[in-house]
């Protein structure tokens, strides 16, 4: 199998190795783990129709003895205990192709869901922030569905049916040559009309899919701005927006039915049974055929029955799980800037930071920071002040690649961080954001999230510096407390707090903080502010922050302008020389 090499900010070892060509090559690859389960699926496919195709030229047989003077009892006894016998063996050989299928089905899915997890786990901050997050759940979840549907009732149906559809062919010339001609005919223009029914059905079933996708995206958005839209009474606006789109999800749905409708074959089956017997009966009048072979043969061109009715499901499924896995290797395969750099630098880090000429762009849009060149020593603390979008947060989330630079370099102890092993890199740099993240699991996992192995009287060390213990010990269950998605069931403070806890305990040489006391009371800032002090001792810390307070003891104080460095210097030289900074103060 061929696997397409991709970068990756994460992977893992054992992550897929499958043929990212196409769709249905990625869906082979997978299926092909899983041979033996699909044996297992033909076995009980070809004995299920020979056993089937087996009942009608029994009770040929039957009629035969029945006509005979007199009747032949015996050879009745026999036959009918031939069919319950082969049907019970029908039975458990279809039990073991469904089965087969079934679990083919349901493995596939687990690999795939586990495929592209790694893979959106590897996917940079730029991908993500592009991709909307309704879709890829839309893709993660009913797209990986489908998947399991095409093989199971999907392929196995096609399957099944493709061998039904022979065993008329196969077995109808023993009673007359000519008898071939019908049943020839049938699956020839079957198999056109299936052809020219998955031609339109396609393109339909990739619009059903998007769609979804567009469902998914405006329920997403809606469900994570509930507050702005209860707040702005917008409900209204919002059902009817929401209302469009699954409009447009039921009109591709109405259109699919449209073509199902139509379906051919339907018709073909009709026709091809009304030849059938109209040849048969020419052949019984001539003498070439007795009552039991016309019986037989027409209980042969009933099996035509099955895989014209379950094909126009089956195929409908298995175009459904293609458009599905499309959409997901869309996803797996979309083009990442950003490289985990396995064989990179991993030594040891001391802190030293150096911008040297770095411009950053958004996709094609105007520079988010240009030409910035400034040195840190290791344990400096820089502050970085400016009005809302200069670029200081863009800035700073270069230095932990988060973003790569457009163009210049940035340099943590003297190598590019596009040299370094990401993955050691980024274990060294903790960066708490002003909108904290805080996942619904226990306090005590949020706060060891970035060094799950530390103890607990290290976890407790670390809230305590951060002045969260007096509050995580107030709650019933402590650090054992589950808080809500997201945090939300924390103030604003309490969550910047654990997040402070967070990162205390990585114990990272480089730490960066991005407004993050903005949502604490004037009351706590003060032991903050100590805890924060404490906490950049040693090592080299960056602050975006208005407070002046933080500004005060920071060693560089860099004021941004447009992207731009607009001036730098410690506060009591930018006072004097810089009304930018000036202003900022004044404000």
């Amino acid at each position: 199998m061929t696997h397409t090499s991709l970068s990756t900010e994460f992977s893992l070892p054992e992550s897929s190795n499958t043929d990212r060509r196409s769709a249905v090559r990625w869906i082979i690859s997978y299926a092909l783990r899983y041979w033996s389960l699909l044996l297992m699926v033909l076995i009980g496919a070809i004995s299920n129709a020979g056993l089937a195709a087996l009942v009608p030229v029994l009770i040929g047989q039957a009629f035969n003895a029945v006509f005979e003077s007199p009747p032949n009892i015996n050879v009745l006894v026999q036959i009918a205990i031939l069919i319950v016998v082969s049907q019970i063996v029908r039975g458990v050989l279809q039990f073991g192709r469904n089965f087969g299928a079934e679990l083919t089905g349901q493995r596939v899915e687990r690999d795939v869901r586990h495929e592209l997890y790694v893979s959106l786990l590897g996917k940079s901050m730029t991908f993500h922030s592009l991709q909307p997050v309704g879709d890829t759940m839309a893709r993660a979840t009913n797209d990986v569905r489908e998947l399991n549907l095409l093989f199971n009732p999907g392929l196995n149906l096609v399957i099944g049916s493709a061998v039904f559809m022979f065993m008329p062919l196969i077995i109808a010339p023993r009673y007359h040559p000519s008898l071939v001609l019908i049943p020839l005919l049938f699956i020839v223009i079957y198999y056109i009309a299936i052809w020219q029914y998955l031609r339109e059905l396609q393109p339909i079933t990739n619009n059903i899919r998007t769609a979804f996708g567009q469902l998914n995206t405006r329920l997403a958005e809606a469900i994570d701005g509930i507050e702005t839209v209860k707040g702005m009474a917008q409900e209204t606006s919002e059902v009817e927006r929401f209302a469009s789109i699954a409009r447009r999800f039921r009109d591709a749905f109405v259109k699919q039915g449209d073509v199902e409708a139509r379906f051919l074959p339907l018709l073909l089956l009709g026709i091809a049974q009304a030849l059938a017997l109209f040849q048969a009966l020419i052949l019984f009048k001539n003498g070439s055929l007795d009552v039991g072979d016309v019986i037989a043969y027409f209980g042969l061109i009933q099996l035509f029955g099955f895989p014209t009715f379950v094909s126009l499901f089956a195929y409908s499924q298995i175009s459904l799980g293609i458009a599905g896995a499309t959409r997901i290797l869309d996803l797996i395969n979309r083009e990442n800037d950003l490289d985990q750099n396995l064989q990179g630098y991993s030594g040891p880090m001391r802190g030293e930071i150096e911008f040297r000429s770095v411009s950053f762009s958004y996709g094609e849009k105007e520079q988010a920071v240009a030409d910035i060149s400034f040195k840190v020593e290791p344990g400096q603390t820089v502050a970085f002040v400016g009005q809302t979008g200069s670029g200081k947060t863009t800035l700073v989330k270069l230095v932990n690649r988060t973003y790569d630079v457009t163009s210049g370099q940035v340099l943590v102890d003297g190598v590019d961080v596009r040299d370094w092993n990401l993955e050691a890199l980024r274990r060294s740099i903790s960066f708490i954001e002003q909108d904290v993240f805080l996942f619904s699991r226990k306090i005590s996992e949020n706060i060891t999230f970035g060094n799950p192995d530390a103890t607990q009287e290290k976890m407790i060390e670390a809230a305590q510096a951060a002045q969260v213990h007096e509050f995580i010990s107030s709650f019933k269950s402590g650090y054992q407390t589950i808080i809500g998605e997201r945090g939300a069931t924390l103030s604003g403070g309490q969550r910047q707090r654990i997040a402070l806890a967070r990162a205390f305990l990585t114990d990272p040489r480089i730490l960066i903080l991005d407004d993050s006391t903005s949502a604490i009371d004037s009351a706590t800032e003060d032991e903050i502010q100590r805890a924060i002090y404490t906490a950049a001792r040693g090592r080299t810390t960056f602050i975006i922050t208005h407070r002046l307070s933080q500004i005060r003891w920071a060693d560089l104080i860099l004021v941004m302008r447009q992207g731009k460095i607009a001036a730098v210097g410690t506060h009591e030289k930018l006072m004097t020389s810089s009304e930018d900074y000036q202003r900022i103060f004044s404000e």
